[in-house]
């Protein structure tokens, strides 16, 4: 689903914005960003220098000189807006975007964004199915264009990549129930030599909590080597 959602950025201002929209949309797996009549001349070295590693989704980025054009491939187009609209369209909180977009997984989606001084214009708007709003706090609503971007993309990508979230990482390698008896024992042995145990009488409590710390750690062949070293040592 994924690929078949673009952004497209109307009238952008600064290239570096671009450049950095560009790496936010590769960090979650997105490759179409179009562009209707940057500010500045395009292809441009400072979008492709703030890319970093994103250069190739520039490549394809497309130049439109006006927005009728540059969302003919999609079937319906989202509207990003700070404020709310005087305009006979349907406003989107966040959520409801996200569940617009989940519903509509099966269409070619456009998101558009606009100049990052003004924001898109009624006449832009005109142009797209909804108006959502990124949530933020009242007292400073002005967003990076390139933030924004990000927040859009992190969105769409928890919700149609869940499995990214709930991977844990797989233990390999992990010591046996007898390997760390063993060296439980090999501890308790040095500890005995040294006095540890005092008074006498807590030493079963000691030698508990103690097995209760190793056995926690899920120790690898690896690690359990240089623990025994680092014992042997003291």
């Amino acid at each position: 689903m994924i690929n078949k959602v673009g952004f497209l950025l109307v009238k952008p201002q600064l290239p570096e914005n671009i450049g950095f929209s560009a790496r936010g949309l590769k960090n979650f797996g997105f490759k179409n960003l179009d562009l209707v009549n940057p500010k500045e001349i395009w292809p441009n070295k400072k979008a492709i220098a703030t890319s970093v590693g994103a250069k190739d989704i520039l490549k394809k980025t497309k130049v439109y000189s006006n927005i009728k054009d540059a969302i003919n491939k999609y079937d319906i187009i989202y509207a990003s807006s700070a404020r709310r609209r005087d305009i006979n369209k349907r406003h989107l909180s966040f959520n409801q975007f996200i569940e617009s977009i989940k519903k509509n997984k099966k269409k070619k989606i456009g998101i558009m964004f606009g100049p990052e001084a003004s924001g898109l214009s009624n006449d832009d708007i005109a142009y797209s199915n909804y108006i959502f709003k990124i949530p933020v706090n009242k007292e400073f609503e002005s967003i990076n264009l390139s933030h924004s971007i990000i927040l859009v993309c992190y969105e769409i990508f928890r919700n149609f990549r869940p499995s990214y979230f709930k991977k844990e990482k797989k233990l390999i390698d992990v010591i046996s129930k007898k390997k760390l008896s063993t060296f439980t024992n090999f501890v308790e042995s040095r500890l005995e030599k040294k006095g540890f145990f005092s008074p006498s009488e807590k030493k079963k409590t000691m030698l508990l909590n103690l097995r209760n710390i190793f056995g926690r750690m899920e120790l690898s062949n690896k690690e359990l080597r240089i623990l025994s070293s680092v014992f042997s040592k003291l």
